[in-house]
């Protein structure tokens, strides 16, 4: 039976960016937000400073009750959030939730998911579907069950990858492609008129499944003896977080400490050593690759912000002695 949208009572749960304009829609479709579950606060930075989630800092702002449970199967925070009687839970980045969450709420709780599963089920399926040089992706909508990224599909929705997407590009369009699918996966569980999918529908045996697992520091280094393509994809999936590195070495093999950021493509033939970097000192700084030379943008230095080659390259001097490792 279809509820009255002033009467489905939805709580929402997540934490970074990522999740905001999923709980704007929400409340702009003018559904009952009931309630909010985000991450703890944490301290972070040099200065340890305690810092509030973006998810929490929306809900603060509308006077939305909000619960920061350490763990989900604690009894003070398993009823609170009982007592909220929601009919339904819709979960966008965040963490996984035990059986006696997620089957709390009478018409489910949903996840909504960066990519279009079954593929690139995980922590980092936006990073990996650039990484790969996927020319498209989406967003899933998915109930939950008891394994990660593996419940009965809702709604799907495709978005094609620009040759200039970086992560953080892709990030916010998926961000808002994932804000609509929320609201009309709310529409469809209201007036109960979806069938849910398993998975298995959406791929053949013969297709491999592509992981999206967590990344961290160490996979984020830049290994130069890989082809141009593969090396352009694996940089600006990481562009701008976590961030791709590597270091600069002198001729006198000092080592310094960078990051990279945005790179561009120049498809050439060349007898150079892998590795070897070519530069003018002014405008330019470019890297030999199998395949070709990629030019490096934007760069960080350890100690330094994020900056343009040229104000780089203003006080740092390079010739085409040096190389990267």
């Amino acid at each position: 039976m279809e509820i009255p949208k002033k009467d489905l009572r939805i709580v929402f749960m997540g934490t970074p960016d990522f999740a905001v304009p999923s709980m704007e829609a929400i409340v702009d479709a003018s559904y009952q937000l009931v309630g909010v579950v985000t991450a703890p606060d944490r301290a972070s930075g040099r200065g340890r400073k305690v810092g509030i989630s973006a998810v929490k800092k929306y809900a603060l702002d509308r006077d939305i009750p909000i619960l920061q449970p350490e763990k989900f199967r604690e009894d003070n925070f398993l009823s609170a959030l009982r007592a909220w009687d929601a009919h339904v839970f819709v979960v966008v980045a965040f963490r996984m939730l035990p059986e006696v969450v997620w089957s709390m709420p009478s018409m489910g709780a949903f996840n909504l998911h960066g990519s279009l599963l079954p593929q690139y089920r995980g922590a980092a399926p936006i990073n990996h579907a650039i990484m790969n040089g996927e020319t498209e992706t989406g967003v899933t909508s998915f109930l939950l069950d008891e394994k990660i990224d593996t419940g009965q599909i809702i709604l799907r929705e495709r978005m094609a990858i620009a040759d200039s997407d970086t992560f953080g590009v892709l990030h916010d369009k998926l961000m808002h492609l994932g804000a609509s699918v929320v609201v009309k996966t709310l529409e469809a569980l209201r007036k109960q008129n979806y069938t849910p999918a398993p998975q298995d529908q959406f791929f053949s045996q013969e297709e491999a499944l592509k992981p999206a697992p967590k990344i961290f520091k160490e996979d984020c280094r830049i290994s130069w003896e890989k082809p141009l393509d593969e090396l352009f994809n694996f940089i600006r999936a990481l562009d701008p977080f976590p961030a791709s590195h590597t270091h600069l070495l002198s001729p006198e093999k000092i080592k310094h400490y960078i990051k990279v950021f945005a790179v561009m493509k120049e498809r050439t033939d060349h007898s150079l050593l892998i590795g070897s970097v070519l530069s003018d000192g002014n405008s330019y700084m470019k890297v030999a690759v199998n395949g070709g030379y990629l030019h490096i943008i934007d760069i960080q230095i350890a100690g330094k912000k994020r900056m343009g080659i040229e104000a780089f390259l203003k006080g740092f001097s390079i010739n085409d002695d040096w190389m990267v490792a």
